[in-house]
């Protein structure tokens, strides 16, 4: 192995994920999975590697407030305009410590994202990089926080989203046709809002929804009724349903700027055999057995709707996952190498979970990550 990097590695879950906070983390790593905790080898190679926490059913603003909360060890400020417009509260937990101690300009981070975890990585690095003019103007108070004012674009050397959805999932369309986002949002939030109530919150599991008072915030019993949390989430575009949805993504898209002097990189995953599956008949690859149902509906859903670019991870479309639309991109090239432009890595065999060795091959998923960092290390 050659030299480590010498910037600390910041990995970040996706939806229905979870970090080194939960205790569900120690059973089973979410980087990892069955093979074991990814964080734990790497660390034993010489890197340095965190696996952050955030709500794993919040949207990307949300998930972008707590990371920044949670790497510089302060209190969730979700924005002053931001709270007013989404009708919850401004302000979340607090983090005694930072995860990454000394983070800034002299000592940056690399950030990988799985899922929408690569989309709350893309925000925060805007958010760093270019502040928020209207939070700015909404706070005049004194008290805004420091993610919105701008001016931290040394602060992040490089990001990695690993199957994003930055172009948003035809997996949302295809459940509002077969009507099945209704019940699975009750389900979702209905769980949330019980065990959020109980202690299992903030040891075991933990939803990141006190904004809402969907959950208690760790160490409180400050959540409100189930139901008038869950209507406050139903009555606005904040939230995880519209931002995964190609109209929502848009929308981020044209938001979010990319910062000259970050790397950019993108890895996506095809489940689909594009030789062998038919309109009638796609053939999936995937690993897992709800992601071989998911992969081949998904395929099927987007021929449906005269989508020529049906091939998926079983959760997330292979061309959405490559970079968001619009951006300057390229395929990857060893040799050429530059920050400000999405370099898109080869596209590989697997479904959604593979990369995070999720009932992968050990050897082949720390093999690729090892000649992720390598390649990080270059960067520096």
């Amino acid at each position: 192995m050659g030299e480590v990097c010498q910037y600390p590695i910041v990995f970040v879950h996706g939806v229905f994920g979870w970090g080194s906070d939960e205790g569900i983390d120690k059973k089973i790593p979410y980087w990892g999975a069955t093979t074991g905790s990814l964080t734990d080898y790497l660390n034993g190679q010489g890197y340095v590697c965190y696996s952050a926490s955030v709500g794993p059913i919040n949207s990307a603003w949300d998930r972008a407030c707590e990371l920044y909360a949670r790497l510089t060890g302060t209190v969730v400020d979700y924005g002053k305009a931001h709270a007013e417009k989404a009708n919850h509260r401004r302000f979340g937990r607090k983090y005694d410590t930072p995860l990454v101690s000394g983070w800034g300009s002299v000592r940056k981070i690399h950030l990988i994202g799985h899922s929408f975890g690569g989309n709350t990585i893309r925000l925060l690095v805007h958010l760093l990089t270019y502040g928020d003019p209207e939070e700015q103007a909404a706070t005049q108070d004194g008290t805004l926080s420091a993610l919105f004012t701008g001016g931290k674009e040394d602060w992040v050397q490089s990001i990695v989203t690993i199957c994003a959805p930055h172009n948003g999932t035809c997996a949302i369309g295809m459940m509002h046709q077969y009507r099945i986002m209704a019940p699975a949002k009750a389900v979702v939030y209905n769980y949330a809002g019980l065990v959020g109530r109980t202690p299992a919150q903030g040891g075991v599991v933990d939803f990141h929804m006190e904004q809402y008072g969907l959950s208690c915030t760790p160490g409180k019993k400050d959540s409100l009724p189930l139901g008038e949390a869950k209507r406050q989430i139903h009555s606005h575009t904040d939230c995880l349903e519209y931002d995964l949805s190609p109209e929502g993504a848009a929308q981020w898209n044209t938001y979010i700027r990319m910062n000259p002097k970050v790397y950019y990189f993108s890895y996506c995953y095809n489940a689909i055999d594009p030789v062998k599956s038919t309109k009638q008949r796609p053939v999936s690859r995937a690993d897992t057995a709800l992601l071989k149902v998911t992969s081949s509906a998904m395929f099927r859903y987007g021929k449906s709707i005269g989508n020529t670019a049906c091939c998926n991870d079983g959760l997330v479309n292979v061309q959405s996952a490559c970079c968001p639309a619009g951006a300057p991109h390229r395929n990857f090239d060893a040799g050429c190498i530059e920050p400000g432009i999405w370099n898109v890595m080869p596209m590989r065999k697997g479904d959604h979970g593979t990369p995070i060795g999720l009932h992968a091959d050990r050897e082949q998923t720390r093999q690729m990550y090892l000649e992720m960092l390598q390649m990080l290390h270059g960067t520096e």
